[in-house]
Parts: structure tokens; sequence; C-alpha cells
């Protein structure tokens, strides 16, 4: 089901997807696609801005690589 936020100061849509996706690739441009309009606005949204969050299946993070045992 999709989650609707609202923007905050200074936020832009792929700082939204990172904070609700764990990342960017290939999500900017679905929300984007899901919120008509949406690209108008320009790149740092008005406080308060409704963006409607798809639901989308994202792949499960990797382990984390430690460069020392």
């Amino acid at each position: 089901m999709a989650r609707t936020v609202r923007a905050v100061q200074g936020d832009t849509v792929d700082a939204l997807c990172y904070r609700h996706y764990g990342g960017t690739k290939s999500l900017v441009e679905r929300v984007y696609e899901h919120n008509p309009g949406l690209s108008e606005l320009g790149p740092i949204l008005p406080m308060g801005t409704a963006v409607t969050l798809p639901d989308i299946n994202t792949p499960p993070s990797r382990a984390r690589v430690q460069l020392w045992d």
C-alpha cells in the first residue's frame, strides 16, 4: 500500500527515498512517475509537500564489509 509523507525543510525526493526505502537506485524515478507534477516544484520541495511513496520491493541490504579482521 502506498504511503504519503510530507516534506520537511530542505527535503528532496532522493532524501525522502533514502529515508523510506534505504536507497535511491531507480527509486527516485518511480516516485516521480507516481506523483505527476512533483518535478515542477524544483529540486528542493516546499515544506509540507505531500509525496506519495509507492510500494516498491527493495532488495535486502548486503552484508557489511570490513577492511580489517
